[in-house]
């Protein structure tokens, strides 16, 4: 079937539904629309899967499809569906559909798609596959998930339907975070198999897929010019004010906004006042404006788990010796680009044959016979090299990095008549070359304790490593609680009863409940803690925590009474809106109550989508040390807030931090991993963590209360 056919009885239904007429023989489709549009929404409040159903790629066909014949390749068998990676990032600013928007959906025009193809290959499935010519270099998933962003973001700037909008978002997300190619899944009618999406959206994947870009998006793009989507990317500039700045001013590219802002020329329009204008001007200025217009690196939260899959795929190969993670995923950055691995085995090309043949594998971007390099359906570039066992440990230490890392080292070899390379250290004067198979024998063998991977960024580890001086660092199993966390009393994706047995099966010995305020009002609150009560008796010794998190107002007030507050176990104060509206004095002016606990999430930023909010850290911290307040790295994935750089100033200032996971379902605890890491790259020993206490010894820490 030609696309031509497939968008025939889509525009006759579409164009039926403009006249007012429904034709008996558009019913059914019809009703088969109705309840792919109850499934998106109710995609918006089912719960949410557990991260750690990430499973290892599996082919779709039981062998290569490349060179086969449509005709034979119709009759193959085919596997069951590749597992998605199924992590998710939930917090409270993407509310949950409610009522009122089920009562919008009546208003949505609906839109038919009627395939009639065959299916061969599994006559198990009542869907089946779209049967027309595509170009043989499929998207892949980042660039599928990038359209249906911008899509969504030039609606947004038209002021398009909001269900739409989010409806696109939320396709984007799963689409980038699934691990097998979506486009392939469309054209084989099964991408309705994962979650949040719909005949619709499947329908415009087929779209980009057969004619290189969502339908949609084309004709918005007509309509809206693309570079103002990225505009609402920068501090203080929603939709509404990126919109008047286009229409009103008739500024169409990031460079055009920069030059106006730098020269004064912003401010009277668009409702933008001098601060607004310096604050863009600045914005614009800085390198991480480019990666947010623009961003080129992955969140570690979503591509390590991925990388772990590939290795153990690796190390089950005969031909395996070892495999390890390296580059900046081994040293745990909130976001990495490529994704090493190092490895030994007895036949190197053996294995590396076998990385670039894997299902998963898109692209493969170089092949020799010591290193490959593929792309994978996600976007994300895989590099494995294979050397010899004598050198693994050199070869380790130098594709762990950093670059600053390894140029501080092998300058400081080089005062010392040692020449570093990734595969020896020579003696200059007599050649002699010496190979490690540990990387713990590097380090030694220069002078150095072995330094964690996490310390690697020439910022004094090399020579704290040489004095002996090098911290001991944090660890996961040191947490004895977790400080922050939400459930179905708000916006949470499990009950409460669920997230405290997850938290008991971690061996945790405390664990504070900290649903949004807001969502507590006209006796939730007293309602809850009736609830934790009860729970608390069945649990003990464990202790549920009677928290909260409040939000910190324009004006630095909380939005829930003192005597509420002095209910509560623990309170995190948090600035959920108006990110650069004076954040520091709000923030400040919080911790002056005697009631607030911790500051969550501090600077805002969402990686790779927001900037972090224009926070003096050094300001907040000597506030922090004077009320008594702490601060939190707070684990979620594109929070990571603080960051390792104010998470150690705050150390080298004696404040003590937590590590919290700010789960909204159960899966997301495991997110302390990552807060964990960034502590780690903070320098932070166990002794700098808040909740590396017991709750007994972390309440003689707390401010007092009236």
């Amino acid at each position: 079937m030609a696309a031509a056919d497939v968008a025939r009885p889509q525009r006759e239904v579409c164009a039926a539904l403009d006249r007012g007429d429904q034709p008996r023989n558009v019913v059914g489709p019809v009703r088969e629309v109705a309840v792919h549009l109850e499934h998106e929404l109710g995609a918006a409040v089912e719960r949410v899967p557990e991260c750690r159903e990430v499973s290892a790629p599996e082919p779709l066909l039981l062998r290569p499809v490349e060179h086969v014949d449509e005709s034979e390749l119709g009759r193959e068998p085919v596997r069951e569906r590749t597992g998605a990676v199924r992590g998710a990032v939930i917090d409270d600013e993407y509310p949950i559909a409610g009522p009122e928007d089920r009562g919008e959906r009546a208003e949505h025009r609906l839109e038919v798609v009627d395939l009639v193809v065959r299916r061969e290959t599994d006559r198990r499935l009542h869907r089946r596959p779209y049967d027309r010519d595509v170009a043989r270099d499929l998207l892949r998933n980042d660039e599928l998930a990038a359209q249906f962003d911008l899509l969504a973001d030039l609606m947004e700037l038209d002021g398009g339907d909001g269900f739409r909008i989010s409806a696109y978002r939320r396709a984007a997300a799963r689409i980038r975070e699934t691990s097998t190619s979506v486009a392939r899944l469309a054209l084989d009618g099964r991408a309705t198999e994962l979650e949040g999406i719909g005949k619709t959206i499947e329908g415009k994947i087929v779209e980009a897929v057969t004619d290189g870009e969502v339908h949609a998006l084309t004709k918005r793009k007509a309509e809206v010019p693309v570079e103002v989507a990225s505009f609402m990317r920068l501090p203080g500039l929603g939709p509404k004010t990126a919109r008047r700045i286009w229409r009103e001013l008739g500024i169409t590219t990031v460079a055009a906004l920069k030059a106006v802002a730098e020269a004064g020329e912003l401010r009277g329009h668009a409702g933008i006042g001098p601060a607004m204008e310096s604050r863009i001007a600045e914005a614009l200025s800085r390198p991480a404006a480019a990666e947010i217009a623009a961003p080129d690196r992955a969140l570690l939260g979503v591509t390590l788990p991925r990388l772990r899959a590939v290795v153990q795929t690796l190390e089950e190969h005969p031909a395996a010796d070892r495999v390890s993670v390296a580059g900046s995923s081994r040293r745990m950055r909130e976001t990495v680009r490529d994704l090493d691995m190092i490895a030994t085995a007895s036949d190197p090309e053996a294995l590396l044959e076998h990385f670039c043949s894997l299902p998963w594998v898109l692209e493969v971007a170089a092949q020799g016979p010591t290193k490959a390099t593929v792309v994978a359906s996600d976007g994300l570039r895989y590099d494995l090299r294979v050397v010899p066992p004598a050198s693994y440990g050199n070869l380790l230490q130098h594709f762990t990095g950093s670059a600053a890392h390894n140029i501080a080292l092998r300058e400081d070899a080089v005062r010392r008549g040692l020449s570093v390379s990734e595969y020896a250290v020579t003696v200059v004067e007599t050649g002699e070359e010496h190979r490690f198979e540990h990387e713990e024998d590097v380090y030694r063998f220069l002078g150095y304790d072995w330094i964690p991977p996490e310390l690697r960024e020439d910022s004094g580890e090399l020579a704290a490593a040489r004095a002996g001086a090098l911290p001991a660092l944090v660890e996961r199993a040191h947490l004895r609680g977790d400080l922050h966390t939400h459930t179905t009393w708000s916006d949470g994706k499990d009950e409460l009863e669920a997230m405290v047995d997850a938290a008991r099966a971690r061996g945790y010995a405390y664990y504070a409940v900290c649903d949004h305020s807001q969502r507590l009002r006209e006796g939730r609150l007293e309602a809850q803690s009736a609830a934790i009560d009860a729970l608390n008796e069945r649990v003990a010794p464990f202790r549920i925590l009677k928290g909260v998190e409040v939000n910190i107002r324009k004006d630095g007030t909380l939005d829930l009474a003192e005597a509420e507050l002095a209910t509560r176990d623990w309170v995190v104060a948090s600035v959920h809106s108006r990110f650069d509206d004076s954040p520091t004095e709000r923030v400040c002016a919080a911790m002056e109550s005697p009631y607030v606990d911790c500051i969550g999430h501090l600077t805002g930023r969402r990686i790779g989508k927001r900037a972090a909010a224009p926070v003096d850290v050094e300001r907040v911290i000597e506030k922090a040390l004077e009320t008594g307040t702490f601060l939190e790295i707070n684990s979620q994935p594109d929070r990571l807030d603080l960051s390792d750089v104010h998470a150690r100033a705050a150390r080298e200032a004696g404040l003590l931090l937590a590590i919290d996971s700010d789960a909204h379902q159960v899966a997301a605890l495991d997110y302390v991993e990552l807060g964990v890491a960034q502590a780690r790259r903070a320098w932070l020993e166990q002794a700098d963590v808040l909740n590396t206490r017991t709750w007994a010894q972390l309440s003689k820490l707390r401010k007092r209360r009236p």
